[in-house]
């Protein structure tokens, strides 16, 4: 479908970058904003994505998937042409990473470009066999133009093909905008990512993990001295992830985002004295940029019951100002409930966080059903956030209560609450879950302990399928996308440092912690009727899980439905099939609620 998407201001503010596809694969294009006829800026036959500014304004830099043995884009065309008119579909492979996330790799790799704003050539400045951005791992941003816009840093993964499959070893890289000699920035051997150059051109900040192999160990803020060629580490004493990055236009300070107890706070270092200064708690912030005269952050705001708006925070008198409101008059039709915060004790006696939600028109008076959603990850969260697919509105709207529960493993606590879950899939996280339904059901009135169903996706249709074959204490259960067999689950997804970090190790090497931890292992105890939902497309948790799962509710007559997407992957995402997604779980919650 023709579409225009990724609008880039530049840095003159005199013209608008954007990518288009009106006239066959992804462009770069330009506009004036203040009027007349769009152009189109590249050609190049493999498509452009992710377009930049250099600071300069003279050039921008994009991203192209193409055939890293190709020295021109006439071979690359012609590649692509024989394959099209090509029988034979099928692929050879000699090694592992051959498909990632919902696509197969084909032998191509993607390149960094650098293209003349004024037009002319597109040159590849990062050639060889070799991924930029990384396949995996990456950030929004993993490539950046110098101040004077001379040299690009970016983020590349050079480790052998099976390294790639069993590691996290992104690092950063500079060279030169004309491409040439490729210098390396980095040695840590775990990931690296997100360059963002201070206005002065002296340093270079970016995120940091420490352990190799670990997809959600804690991200640090690190700065490297392009002077001297040190790292400094400022938020060695900060217990949560770093986000999103931003300098002050004097290059004295920095503004970082994070997580926080289902959150997204912002806070202020300063390189000096390292000291972190939280400047906005208590909000789901994220985007955020600083005006010209630096006096103000803008960024976007949203909450469980608001769609994201613009907002600016006046820097001195730290007052909040919405500047858009782009769904008022939606919004005013709808009618929706702010989330509700609750702690109990969890498992190991610790302090388990959730969000609780109420259906509209809620009345304490009255009984409600409730409706647990369990989160992904494993090592994710629930956050005050309007979720376009996991909608807790969406489930409340029917007149149910939904929570969610940011059990053990759940990001935002501190990095050794995140550590726990692995090694520990069905324990702690199960209890959390389990002793959470006791404390609401104990604390809340308005709740009917006899029509109760639990929904997750990801490590939440794993949780499903555990839930599964424990207990029989929900009326019926909800699995999409989810883990079921974690021995076939490992030979058939594509990341494989994940459950070789989680699980401690291969299913022939630790056979007792994939067996232990396995659904698939409990079909005995299958009782609760159950929806499935799986995407063909789906790499990472392979659809054959699903299948397996419904085979096993079949075979035990467990009443069950399976819906399936030829062409969806982990997630649901065409608008028609989103319909279809919340028509079927809704009849399905209606049939065992109601």
């Amino acid at each position: 479908p023709k579409a225009d998407s990724n609008p880039r201001w530049s840095p003159d503010g005199k013209k608008i970058a954007f990518i288009s596809t009106r006239k066959g694969p992804p462009q770069i294009w330009m506009i004036d904003p203040k009027g007349g006829e769009a152009y189109q800026l590249t050609t190049i036959s493999t498509g452009a994505s992710g377009v930049t500014w250099s600071p300069t304004g003279k050039n921008l830099a994009f991203v192209s998937s193409i055939y890293p043995d190709c020295k021109s884009d006439e071979c690359n065309k012609e590649k692509e042409k024989k394959k099209k008119e090509s029988l034979v579909k099928a692929q050879i492979f000699d090694h592992l990473l051959f498909r990632h996330w919902n696509s197969w790799r084909d032998g191509k790799r993607s390149h960094l470009f650098v293209v003349p704003s004024e037009g002319g050539k597109a040159v590849d400045i990062t050639p060889g066999d070799f991924d930029t951005p990384p396949v995996s791992l990456g950030s929004r941003l993993d490539y950046a133009f110098s101040p004077k816009g001379e040299q690009i840093c970016f983020v590349r993964n050079i480790d052998p093909e099976l390294k790639i499959s069993l590691g996290t070893n992104n690092d950063l890289f500079v060279t030169s905008v004309q491409g040439g000699k490729i210098e390396r920035v980095t040695e840590n051997r775990a990931n690296d990512n997100s360059p963002h150059y201070s206005p002065d051109g002296r340093y270079i900040a970016y995120r940091a993990m420490a352990r190799p192999g670990f997809e959600a160990d804690k991200y640090s803020l690190i700065l490297y001295d392009r002077n001297n060629q040190k790292e400094i580490n400022l938020t060695e004493n900060l217990d949560r992830s770093v986000n999103e990055i931003l300098w002050s236009h004097d290059s004295t300070s920095l503004y970082i985002t994070f997580e926080e107890k289902g959150r997204i706070s912002l806070a202020r270092i300063s390189p000096k004295n390292k000291k972190t200064e939280r400047i906005l708690e208590g909000h789901h912030i994220g985007s955020p940029s600083l005006t010209p005269d630096g006096r103000k952050l803008v960024f976007l705001k949203q909450a469980i019951n608001q769609p994201a708006e613009v907002f600016s925070l006046d820097l001195r008198t730290k007052k909040l100002n919405q500047l858009t409101t782009m769904n008022s008059k939606l919004l005013s039709k709808l009618k929706m409930n702010r989330a509700e915060e609750f702690w109990f004790e969890g498992a190991e006696g610790d302090k388990v966080h959730g969000f609780l939600v109420k259906p509209p028109f809620f009345d304490p008076s009255k009984k409600y059903p409730l409706v647990m959603l369990i989160h992904g990850g494993p090592q994710g969260a629930w956050s005050d956030n309007f979720h376009f697919r996991w909608n807790a509105q969406m489930f409340a709207a029917p007149g149910y209560v939904t929570a969610m529960i940011n059990f053990h493993g759940s990001t935002g606590y501190g990095q050794s609450f995140t550590d726990s879950i692995s090694g520990d899939w069905g324990g702690n996280p199960y209890e959390d879950i389990m002793g959470g339904l006791d404390y609401l059901l104990a604390k809340y009135d308005f709740l009917d302990k006899n029509r109760l169903a639990a929904a997750g996706g990801s490590y939440g249709g794993y949780m499903v399928s555990w839930i599964e074959g424990h207990n029989n204490r929900f009326n019926c259960l909800i699995s999409h996308a989810g883990v079921y067999d974690l021995r076939s689950m490992h030979g058939a997804t594509e990341e494989f440092w994940f459950p070789e970090w989680d699980l401690k190790g291969t299913p022939w090497t630790n056979k007792e912690m994939y067996e232990k931890w396995s659904p698939s292992f409990y079909v005995k105890n299958f009782k609760t009727p159950c929806l499935v939902i799986h995407g063909q497309n789906d790499f990472r948790v392979p659809v054959t899980q699903g299948f397996q799962f419904f085979t096993s509710l079949q075979r035990m007559k467990v009443p069950s439905k399976m819906l399936y997407f030829p062409d969806e992957d982990h997630f649901v995402q065409k608008p028609q099939n989103a319909e279809l997604w919340w028509k079927t779980v809704h009849e399905w919650l209606a049939k065992y609620l109601k």
